[in-house]
């Protein structure tokens, strides 16, 4: 199996394209689009795109993005059970702002991350783009986290690692995907608008 994901599918951009990274393509894309209208299937199907993507990323020798996809599968299973039962008196999630404690979190999280991941590349692995993976690797992983939690400004954090996902897979010969992360970036914009309405229908009306 992992042979034939491996194996070229199409040529893009003068690039061998595998069906790995074709198939991610696709489920990525339908992935996303769910995630944007907050349906659960988004889950399960994200799991199975990550699972496509750790075969493209490891191949490409992006081996941090590679290993973050096995902590995107635990997170998709976390997110899929969230989103059922992570709300008060196990109910289903609502969509929420992140608070200003949520958000110092997130940014000494993101802090260390990318400070230990980028020392753990640049010492131990051959990445070729140790900060690029390293940072990326660590905005995804706040993202995903503040999507399992329906925190609106999850969608910035995404916007953030896109704009670098974008020109770091090309420079890798990745041009599909890199192709991908721009839809995702559309699709990201989408989501902030969207999770943002849903956001303020929520408030409960101030008497005139």
């Amino acid at each position: 199996m992992i042979d034939w994901l491996n194996s070229p599918a199409l040529v893009a951009f003068g690039v061998a394209t595998s069906w790995a990274e074709v198939l991610g393509f696709l489920t990525g894309l339908v992935n996303v689009g769910l995630l944007v209208r907050r349906h659960i299937l988004n889950w399960p199907l994200g799991i199975l795109n990550v699972l496509l993507l750790m075969v493209v990323f490891w191949s490409a020798g992006l081996y941090a993005d590679a290993g973050l996809q096995i902590v995107y599968v635990v997170l998709g299973f976390y997110g899929w059970w969230a989103w059922l039962y992570g709300g008060a008196n196990r109910t289903r999630l609502v969509v929420r702002s992140t608070t200003r404690a949520e958000w110092l979190g997130l940014a000494v999280a993101g802090v260390l991350l990318t400070g230990a991941l980028w020392l753990f590349l640049d010492r131990l692995t051959g990445s070729t783009v140790p900060l690029a993976d390293a940072l990326t690797t660590a905005l995804s992983l706040l993202a995903t986290y503040g999507q399992t939690r329906k925190l609106v400004e999850s969608w910035w954090i995404w916007i953030a690692a896109d704009v670098i996902y974008i020109p770091l897979y090309g420079y890798k010969g990745l041009w599909l995907t890199a192709i991908l992360y721009v839809a995702f970036l559309v699709l990201c914009v989408l989501g902030l608008r969207s999770w943002r309405a849903v956001e303020r229908s929520q408030r409960p009306a101030v008497p005139a």
